[in-house]
């Protein structure tokens, strides 16, 4: 979850040597061998290049006594190129009741070596109940959402803004209060702040498991949320847009915020398996509908998108197949497809995490969630570029 600010290798430069170093693999015609398709399968990601093939499983390190946690989110620091994330304080679900951040309040928030993945600082403890999306932004300082509230209502259902040292520096949302009125939040899954410092929450997680038309009138007149709210720089509420819905301007679990080089504003709009995308004032603007069920997404310098699906299943978004898939801004096209894990679970469509950053050497790094963490065996996993 990132502001675009990543110089990368050109993604199209990598494509074409990895279709350079199929060349060999050719049948009688000459035509590259793609399995039984003649043409890449958006749905499969069959016949696509994968440009980071070496995968590091069980990547990052964390403090001596420390038991892995799922997550969702990571970024990469614009100062200095390192990676920052979070796990769920030994949690391997998504909340809930049981073990979260409020019940083990250790440090959730890390800054991994990009390199190493070794840990460079951790803050966090007790502030939190269940992290869900995290934001670096260009003057170093680290924003997280708290998507789920505690038992006592002390917490939760927050925007917290940190700086790099960890200290707390602004909150949004009233703590442990969820609620849609103006300043309020309910279960806010990603934040992002734009070009001109605005402040853009994602808020609303129910609405992926609403199917009908009934079950979203049912759920709007619940108060449950499916928008995007925008503060000032000060934290002040300025507007939102949005309600549970599938049409465009509405959202079934808003999971994810990023900006283009244009100062577009594009929303991973999982529920409604698309992107969504909106200029500053929250008008729609266009739509991209090949990337699968997406958690998380990433944008380059280069204009590159890297979006992750993490949720196709036999039950949601049949046939697709979870990974990461990979495509220019400028139209609704994929280029190329990092694939999943395999998995006993999911045999037909593997799992992927649901967060994704990429560093300035085109190294792509996965956040596992819920449905992953045991296949990765870690809660961040590195996709090295080919070499």
């Amino acid at each position: 979850m990132s502001s675009s600010r990543v110089a990368i290798p050109s993604l199209l430069t990598i494509v074409a040597i990895a279709i350079a170093g199929c060349a060999e693999n050719t049948d009688s015609a000459g035509s590259m061998a793609l399995g039984e398709a003649d043409y890449p399968n958006v749905i499969t990601g069959d016949g696509f290049p994968n440009p980071n093939p070496n995968r590091i499983g069980s990547w990052a390190t964390l403090p001596e006594g420390r038991e892995w946690g799922s997550t969702a989110g990571m970024d990469t620091d614009p100062t200095d190129g390192h990676v920052w994330g979070y796990e769920r304080c030994a949690s391997g679900s998504a909340g809930g009741p049981g073990v979260n951040c409020d019940t083990n309040p250790v440090d959730p928030i890390f800054k991994f070596d990009r390199n190493t993945g070794e840990v460079l600082a951790n803050f966090g403890a007790g502030v939190f109940v269940t992290p869900h999306g995290i934001y670096v932004h260009d003057d170093g300082t680290v924003w997280v959402s708290d998507f789920a509230g505690n038992e006592a209502g002390t917490k939760g259902h927050q925007v917290h803004k940190f700086s790099p040292a960890g200290e707390l520096l602004m909150s949004l949302g009233t703590a442990g209060h969820a609620g849609n009125e103006p300043g309020q939040l309910n279960q806010p899954n990603d934040v992002i702040v734009g070009p001109d410092g605005s402040i853009y929450v994602a808020d609303g997680h129910s609405g992926q498991n609403m199917t009908t038309a009934q079950q979203m009138a049912d759920g709007r007149a619940a108060g449950l949320t499916g928008r995007i709210v925008k503060f000032s720089p000060e934290g002040e509420y300025l507007m939102e847009w949005g309600e549970i819905g599938p049409e465009h301007g509405q959202f079934r679990t808003p999971h994810a915020l990023e900006f283009d080089g244009q100062g577009r504003l594009w929303v991973a709009d999982r529920g409604n398996h698309r992107l969504e995308i909106y200029d500053q004032e929250g008008n729609y603007l266009e739509s991209r509908y090949l990337y699968g069920r997406i958690s998380d997404l990433f944008i380059t310098d280069d204009d590159m998108v890297y979006a992750i699906d993490s949720e196709s299943s036999d039950f949601r978004h049949i046939h697709w197949r979870n990974g990461v898939r990979i495509g220019p801004v400028d139209r609704d096209w994929i280029v190329a497809f990092i694939p999943p894990w395999e998995s006993e679970s999911r045999p037909r469509n593997g799992v992927t995490g649901e967060g994704i950053a990429v560093d300035a050497d085109g190294h792509v790094y996965v956040a596992e969630g819920p449905a992953s963490l045991a296949d990765a065996g870690s809660a961040f996993t590195k996709y090295e570029v080919a070499r």
